[in-house]
Parts: C-alpha cells; structure tokens; sequence
C-alpha cells in the first residue's frame, strides 16, 4: 500500500468515512485476547488509570525554576489541516444595539464548525482508532461498535468521558530528536530504508535519555517527541507567510512525518507510559516500516494499550529551554461521545 492510500485509509478512519466493512477482517484483537484491560472490563479510561496521588506528589518535585509553558497551538481559520479537515469560527451575539440593563451590557457568542477533536493540536482518545474483526468493529477494551447503542449523540465507540474524569499530571519527557540526529528537523522517512533518520527506535530512546542526561522511562510518564517537523507549520511565524508559502508548508508538512517507529512504541508500552505525543500530526513515523500495515503504533499503543496521544504539540518553548523534564498537566475536555479532544496542555519546570 502506498503513503498517499495509507493516508487515505487514516483520515477516512479519523471522520468516520471508510466503506461498510467485509465480513472478514483483522482478528488479532480477538485471538490475543486484547480485551479485558488489566482495569475491567467496563473501563474507558485505558493507561491514565496509572496515575495515582502518590506519582503526582513525585512528580511535583520535578517543578525546579516555577517557569511554565503552554503547549498548544492557536486555532483559527487557515491553520494547517491534515486530510480534509478545517474549522469555521463563526462570532454571533455582538450587535452593538443589544446592550442590556443601566450599564449597556454587550456579549459576545461563537459558533465553531470543525473536526474540533480532530483539529490543531488534538488528543487522541478512546473511540478514535479501532480494527474491523470478523466479529465487527473492535475498540479499546473490546467495545464492539455493532452492538453499541446508536443514538443521535452516540458513536458506538469508547468516547473521552472516562479520561476527562481523570486527566494527566504526570512526568513530562521530552525527546529532542532533531539535537539527537544533529539536524534542525528529521526528514520524512523513506520506506523500507534500514536506519532511516526519520523513524525513532527503542535504541533512539534510550539514546536520547542518556544524552539529555534524564531518568529511563517509568510507569506514569508523557512523553513527547520533537522532530523539527512540526516547523513547517511555525507555531509563531504561520501568520506571517503569504497564500503561496503557506500552501508549499502544508503540503510539505502532510507528505509524511518523522517520528516513533514500532519498537520505540512497544518499548513506551513496556515502560508503561500513559500518554504520547509530538509536534507532528500523528506522532509516529509515516511511512513507517511498511505501509501495508499503517499507523502500527496508533493500534498498539491507543486500540490495544489504551495509552492515548496528543498531537500538533508547540515544542518548541521546551526545545529553547533544554526542559527536558517536567510536570505536564492536560485532562480532555468532558465531552460525550467525542473520540477526541482540543485543548492547550502546560509544561511547568
């Protein structure tokens, strides 16, 4: 399968677009036995259930300079857009012939119409990535999208709900790939290319770590990753380029990324970390090891591990820094039925 198909196939899977599935389909989910999580059955929530108040109270010593950064990039109209996704924020309720009351009260309303899980800097959460089993559509923990209740407001899948009941504070951990590499940004891998720079192994990890001179990856830690890649979207400069090179950056930026190959994603899940994420739109490398089997990483890690992931992550405030370490704080946004989250997470360090 080529990259162009197996983007197809993702976004298609991102906005609920794909063909009716065939009867036969991927049965690892059922043969592996995936399902049930080590947290029950009934749990929606996946790896952030390893939080506990003890590793919060640890990882609050991690705050050394009282410095914080906020991590999210700024939505609005124009950004850059993997797939066909897009956002319109539409300002009603500001009439200025409207004031209210003795002191000519005026307020303001907005209408956003988007993939607003899906947009920017977005979490991947429970519901977003399944498998089609000769049993039907398999999300994490076994939720099976065939049986599910089909209301108006409902997926049939796993939605955000559990995770935003819990949210993260946790030990954050940057990998700064592109210092690793000696690059200012990983290039987009070439498939089936042994070592190719663009694809971060388990050797990488560990690499980085003992460059960055940090503690191995442990239980209850967020990793995110840093490519360069993310610059062809310049979290601070989009704004300054014209039409012409905002589009020669949003097609560079969505010919393939750099990022977490398959045993770098099964060593994260050996440690067992609870979030993952990156300053590119999937956090792992596209192409990957083969395309015929895409995103490999978000099935492992998100489908079967219930370890969730924040991409389109700004960086680069921690990149300066050389903040390597410190405590991250994000919870999605409580939203029913959603697959997915916006938001803007804080690094304090």
């Amino acid at each position: 399968m080529s990259f162009r198909k197996s983007a197809a196939l993702f976004c298609a899977v991102c906005l609920g677009l794909g063909a009716h599935p065939a009867p036969a389909g991927n049965d690892d989910p059922l043969t592996q036995n995936w399902a049930p999580s080590e947290w029950g059955a009934d749990d929606g929530a996946g790896a952030v259930n390893r939080l506990t108040p003890a590793l919060v109270l640890k990882h609050a010593s991690l705050i050394k300079t009282g410095r914080y950064a906020t991590l999210g990039r700024v939505y609005r109209p124009g950004i850059a857009f993997t797939g066909a996704r897009g956002i319109r924020l539409n300002i009603s309720g500001l009439p200025a012939d409207r004031q209210t009351g003795d002191n000519d009260l005026i307020y303001g309303d907005e209408t956003p119409v988007a993939e607003t899980d899906h947009v920017g800097t977005q979490f991947d959460g429970p519901g977003h990535i399944g498998i089609v089993t000769s049993k039907g559509n398999w999300f994490y923990n076994g939720v099976n999208s065939n049986d599910a209740d089909g209301g108006a407001n409902r997926t049939g899948r796993p939605d955000v709900e559990q995770v935003a009941a819990k949210g993260y504070v946790c030990r954050g951990v940057l990998l700064d790939a592109a210092a690793y590499r000696g690059m200012d940004q990983l290039p987009v891998p070439k498939e089936g290319v042994p070592g190719d720079p663009g694809i971060i192994t388990d050797k990488d990890i560990e690499g980085m770590l003992k460059r960055q001179g940090i503690a191995p990856l442990g239980e209850g830690d967020c990793v995110f990753l840093y490519t360069g890649h993310g610059n062809f979207w310049h979290a601070r400069k989009w704004d300054t380029y014209d039409a012409d090179e905002k589009a020669r950056r949003l097609a560079a930026f969505n010919a393939g990324e750099p990022g977490f190959g398959i045993s770098a994603c099964q060593h994260m899940i050996a440690a067992k970390v609870v979030l993952t994420g990156a300053d590119t739109w999937a956090a792992e490398a596209v192409p990957g090891e083969s395309s015929d089997t895409p995103f490999p990483c978000h099935v492992q890690m998100q489908t079967r591990h219930g370890i969730w992931n924040l991409e389109n992550l700004d960086l680069s405030p921690l990149v300066d820094d050389k903040a390597y370490e410190f405590l991250f704080v994000w919870a999605p946004l409580k939203m029913s039925g959603s697959t997915g989250s916006p938001g803007n997470p804080i690094a304090i360090y």
